[in-house]
């Protein structure tokens, strides 16, 4: 049976796929997106039911297509729902006419052995391909710590199998991580009338909206966005935002007042007792200096550059520490606290397995340069950080999408001219007047002078 052959394949058809299959056609470049589910499956199936958008849809889309072209009622400062979300990634595919085939899985990659390209066997055959691209962003597993016993009695499930109230049994709520996922979904159950103990963490905690502008946007103009390496030991400080209620400022002071119990970063459990570091208020304490700080530069921006934005000093009001924050709870029997259900708002691991290559560190994360990887011919896409801190946003995964897209037609040019190069002999080849047409990589007309050039630009 015959080997399909294409030139650059891409793996995973949600926001990083579609954004590096409008790139490669761009540039001319034949390729093919798989996905072993269905587009955006990750929105549909495994996230809760009431999620919106943690972004306002002018700011979270691609530059192609707008939400309310997909739906009317979420206008540019709204915060779409996740079905939504979905849709738009299916709707903006036909738009570009991605080349993509769903529920087709990549089972593993590896370097063809004395030549060019790499070998890809999928649950539909073997594909062999010059280049492939690593679409499928860096949260495959969910990370759900083995550290309370299923003899415990409690249900427990990962934030991603997190769906609604209904599905949990009566009783009080145990929500760990303090994140946007599990900010919420412990809000959401607060409101549903549920007890609810949230495991509070190192976090950001920025404001939704600041004098009339969003988050997204003061990021933006201060080059926030833009920044290209973590805060040092900011390396696992989660951000907690939200696009509920119309948008707003996640305030733990304030939750714990409306009867939420605080307590600090969940560190064991033993015989029915789960205990806690004692850092509830350091963590309240350093969300609130991230607060003050972006108010602070905002405020610093708008004199800077003699913007016409209403002041708003409520953004910096206090809410009374409560009991829980006064004397945090160190230890919690379970059963007496009537706690039946943990949920694990903990993250996700990457899960590379499938990627029979040189491209991983020691630890095991890839290992590349605006996502080039050190194994040459593999691309990463949609990672955390890839090129800066928009990069695993949908916009951000837009313009990296880009730049790879570049890069690939970099190499394919050098790779035209060598071929060029051999059907004419080296001798031979006058650049003035090469003709590459015919290597069926779809390379434009290149000549050697240009193909270097490329790799400037």
């Amino acid at each position: 049976m015959p080997i399909e052959k294409i030139d650059t394949l891409v793996v995973g058809g949600g926001q990083a796929g579609l954004a590096m299959s409008e790139h490669l056609s761009a540039n001319g470049v034949p390729h093919l997106v798989l996905e072993r589910h269905r587009i955006a499956e990750r929105w549909r199936s495994e996230r809760w039911d009431s999620l919106l958008a943690n972004g306002p849809a002018w700011h979270d889309r691609f530059p192609g297509l707008a939400f309310s072209d997909v739906d009317p009622n979420v206008g540019p400062n709204a915060f779409a729902p996740k079905e939504t979300v979905a849709d738009y990634f299916v709707a903006y595919a036909k738009k570009i006419s991605a080349p993509i085939r769903c529920g087709i899985e990549v089972l593993s990659v590896e370097r063809k052995i004395g030549r060019p390209g790499f070998r890809v066997e999928t649950s539909a055959g073997a594909i062999a391909a010059n280049s492939v691209v690593v679409a499928t962003g860096a949260f495959q597993n969910p990370n759900m710590p083995a550290m309370v016993p299923s003899a415990a009695g409690l249900l427990q499930m990962h934030s991603s199998l997190y769906r609604n109230n209904g599905q949990l049994p009566e009783g009080a709520v145990l929500v760990v991580g303090s994140g946007s996922s599990g900010t919420q979904i412990a809000e959401e159950l607060l409101e549903s009338g549920r007890r609810v103990y949230l495991s509070v963490g190192p976090h950001d905690r920025p404001p939704r909206a600041y004098r009339g502008r969003d988050y997204c946007w003061w990021l933006g103009v201060l080059g926030k966005w833009d920044a290209v390496v973590r805060e040092a030991g900011k390396e696992h400080v989660t951000i907690a935002v939200s696009g509920t209620h119309g948008g707003h400022t996640i305030d733990f002071r304030l939750l714990a007042a409306e009867g939420m119990i605080l307590v600090g970063r969940t560190e064991a459990y033993e015989n029915g007792l789960m205990s806690f570091a004692p850092d509830l208020v350091g963590n309240l304490a350093r969300g609130d200096a991230n607060l003050l700080t972006v108010l602070d530069e905002a405020d610093a921006y708008v004199v800077r550059n003699g913007l016409n934005l209403p002041e708003e000093p409520e953004a910096r009001a206090t809410v009374p520490d409560s009991d829980c924050v006064k004397d945090p709870i160190l230890s919690l029997d379970l059963a007496k606290s009537k706690i039946a259900t943990i949920i694990w708002a903990t993250g996700f691991t990457s899960d590379f397995s499938w990627l029979k290559v040189d491209a991983f560190d020691e630890n095991g994360r890839p290992k590349h340069q605006r996502g080039v990887s050190a194994e040459p011919g593999i691309y990463f896409l949609g990672l955390p950080w890839l090129s800066r801190r928009g990069s695993s946003f949908i916009w951000g995964v837009w313009h990296d999408a880009k730049y790879l897209a570049d890069q690939i037609t970099i190499q394919r040019n050098y790779m035209a001219y060598h071929n060029a190069s051999q059907r004419e002999g080296d001798g031979a080849l006058r650049s003035d007047k090469m003709d590459t047409s015919s290597t069926n990589l779809s390379t434009p007309r290149i000549t050697a002078g240009r193909a270097a050039n490329s790799l400037k630009s």
